[in-house]
């Protein structure tokens, strides 16, 4: 699981085509993209475009911590292996750069010019403090007063005071301090305190300051008796990859907690200054951070725009979108907690397809977990855990399991990038409730989201399972698409059973019948069921629902099916490197990709379907990256419960039909939005049937 370099592997040697795949980086980039169109968009809600606005933000803060951090070490070590796109990382770098450099402009202009004109025409107000009148200042004055200077602490640098240490995304201002007395010059950082408000609400209740501003007025009460200089606004950003070797074997769980506090003093890889102060202090920053020019970003507004959340948090419904209330699957709808009938009862008899976020969570996987925990017939619970929310319920059901004396047995993916402290956190509670706790797999992140429920009934033990693509997260799964099949089938219950006896235990993994996992055994599969339909010709066909293609093996197998002739469609939420639509080479190929309210999660794999065949459907953890399928313990099982494939094949059509909100990938790599003409979109249709399915007549 070594992290120091990455390198690109047997991918890179692959071939040396540029013309057949695109840059992994630049891709993900694009979809970042598509979030800024979705900012201008002045059909879409204000608040929404708001959101989408602080998504574009969050998502370019985690592309640094890891992509560019791993491009920067490729370089400061002297690799030269060429990537999918025959670049080497140096020429990656710059591209990224230029990418990152053109977007930040555009992001730029769409606050500044667009989005903060309307919420200020909508009476919701961004101020600068120089807009303010007396009597704002004088309230912020008091406020400063009052509950910001008892926090904040003031650093200088001196000869007995070093430069001082940068926190990862801390927002900072730095100015230079002259000494009245006898003219000494120092730099002095004053960190913006990350437990005050980002966005002081002003008396009104509908403007906002941002509170580095304040600080920055009143910088004379942090430095009595100094001049002060113009102030600087800045923020870093830290490489955030986590490095374990082989020792951590010994003892994960330390080596984890000691790879996080050395992640604090990992190197910056970017220097954001609010342009709209001095750049005097700039080369100084750059230099004492180790940085180069190109690694400084200048933006025109507050830095780090997930403070943005307080704007959209404000009570103006006319402003967002009406809200989703996820609905109970019908196959479910009776069901009393504790009651009779039961969801074991309703697996008994049947598979049941459940969709995030139009299916509930709480009525389905969550109605399973407190099922299982409170049943004095469950005997074990074993789960697969890799995020969930920090008030989790699901937790709180292995925890009660736990503590009844049901066996309880967690694979808590102790390394899930971002989330490493609150897994520890999770791990230990439920270590503490008596549950065997198994802190992943060193070397490989598990990444399958299973449970399996072992249940007494009279003189025998059945097993029931989940299987999806989304998290154990309540929270996400209101805003996460995502699948998962309910089951009691008898084979795939030995399949899971053999599964977490693998993954907890020490053993080569084992035969499956219905069950396919990653490392060995995902891959192999969808190559071969492509191949198959390339076997067919034109009469074949493939449409594949994921989040991220990159995966040299099946973008070779999809290009071979097209030149076969093989009708193929992608869709993908965010990374594609396949090129599409290149004759001679994947003109048979369509890539697409939704973006909405909510965020497409789920990974279908449907094979064959025409010319009188059935078509063959999967479901599954792992999307098509190499990552997934060679670094990450993945789970997929088939779907053939007739309503269950009746679903995915409606939500496929809907997401190929859909005309609002998608975007197709051209040859070239650019990404255009697509023309509305049916005005289809796949999730306010996906929303329609779920009430039809329901006999609900409206939501919200």
């Amino acid at each position: 699981m070594a992290a120091a370099v990455e390198d690109t592997g047997p991918d890179a040697s692959a071939h040396r085509d540029a013309r057949r795949f695109f840059a992994r980086q630049l891709s993900d980039l694009d979809f970042n993209d598509r979030l800024l169109d979705l900012v201008g968009d002045e059909s879409l809600r204000l608040l929404e475009r708001v959101k989408f606005l602080i998504l574009f933000s969050e998502r370019i803060d985690e592309f640094f911590q890891v992509q560019v951090a791993g491009i920067r070490r490729q370089v400061v070590h002297g690799l030269t292996r060429r990537g999918l796109d025959d670049s080497t990382p140096a020429e990656l770098l710059a591209a990224v750069h230029r990418s990152l450099n053109a977007m930040v402009r555009r992001e730029e202009d769409l606050l500044r010019q667009v989005v903060l004109p309307a919420l200020a025409d909508q009476g919701v107000g961004l101020c600068d403090w120089s807009s303010l009148d007396d009597d704002d200042r004088k309230y912020l004055h008091d406020l400063f007063d009052r509950l910001i200077l008892p926090v904040v602490t003031p650093l200088t640098v001196d000869p007995s005071h070093p430069f001082p240490y940068i926190s990862n995304l801390s927002l900072n201002i730095g100015v230079e301090v002259r000494s009245r007395e006898d003219g000494t010059t120092r730099f002095a950082r004053v960190k913006v305190p990350p437990n005050v408000s980002r966005l002081l609400h002003l008396p009104d209740g509908n403007r906002f300051v941002p509170l580095e501003q304040v600080l920055m007025a009143f910088l004379d009460e942090l430095f009595p008796g100094m001049d002060i200089g113009e102030p600087l606004v800045f923020r870093v950003t830290r490489d955030s990859d986590l490095s374990l070797d082989d020792d951590a074997a010994d003892d994960l769980l330390l080596a984890l907690q000691e790879e996080l506090r050395r992640r604090r003093f990992l190197p910056v890889v970017r220097l954001e200054v609010d342009s709209r102060t001095s750049g005097a202090l700039v080369e100084k920053l750059t230099g004492e951070l180790g940085l180069t020019s190109d690694d400084v970003y200048r933006f025109a507004g507050p830095l780090g725009l997930d403070c943005l959340w307080a704007v959209y948090g404000v009570d103006r419904s006319d402003l967002r979108d009406a809200p989703w209330t996820p609905l109970v699957p019908p196959a479910l709808a009776h069901l009393e907690p504790g009651g009779d009938p039961g969801i074991f009862d309703v697996l008994d008899q049947q598979d049941v397809l459940v969709h995030h976020p139009y299916d509930s969570f709480a009525s389905s996987v969550q109605e399973l977990m407190n099922a299982a925990a409170d049943d004095p017939d469950v005997l074990a619970i074993k789960q697969c855990l890799y995020r969930t929310s920090g008030d989790s319920p699901v937790v709180a059901a292995l925890v009660r399991a736990a503590e009844s004396g049901k066996q309880v047995a967690v694979l808590v993916e102790v390394t899930a990038r971002f989330d490493e402290e609150a897994n520890i956190g999770w791990a230990r509670a439920l270590e503490e409730a008596g549950a065997h706790v198994i802190y992943g797999v060193l070397g490989l992140k598990t990444h399958a989201k299973t449970t399996l429920v072992v249940r007494q009934v009279g003189e025998d033990v059945r097993l029931y399972c989940h299987v999806g693509t989304g998290n154990y997260n309540p929270k996400t799964a209101q805003i996460y698409e995502d699948l998962g099949i309910l089951s009691s089938r008898p084979a795939l219950g030995a399949d899971v059973t053999r599964f977490f006896n693998y993954i907890t235990g020490f053993s080569q993994p084992p035969d499956y019948q219905e069950l396919v996992t990653s490392p060995q055994g995902i891959r192999e599969r969808l190559v071969e069921r492509i191949d198959r339909e390339a076997s067919h010709g034109p009469q074949g066909r493939v449409v594949l629902k994921v989040n991220g293609l990159d995966d040299v093996a099946v973008m070779d197998a999809l290009y071979r099916a097209s030149d076969a002739g093989v009708p193929i469609d992608l869709i993908v939420r965010g990374i594609c490197c396949l090129r599409p639509g290149v004759p001679g080479l994947s003109e048979n190929i369509r890539v697409r990709s939704i973006v909405g309210r909510f965020l497409e999660h789920s990974r279908i794999f449907s094979f064959g379907g025409s010319a009188g065949r059935p078509a063959e459907h999967y479901i599954g953890s792992a999307d098509l990256r190499r990552r997934n399928l060679e670094r990450r313990v993945e789970a997929m099982i088939p779907v053939e419960d007739p309503v269950a494939v009746a679903r995915l094949e409606e939500i496929l059509s809907l997401n190929l039909a859909d005309d609002e909100q998608s975007w197709s990938l051209s040859p070239d790599g650019t990404w255009s939005r697509n023309p509305t003409v049916t005005g289809v979109s796949a999730q306010a249709s996906l929303e329609t049937l779920a009430l039809e399915r329901t006999g609900a007549s409206g939501n919200g």
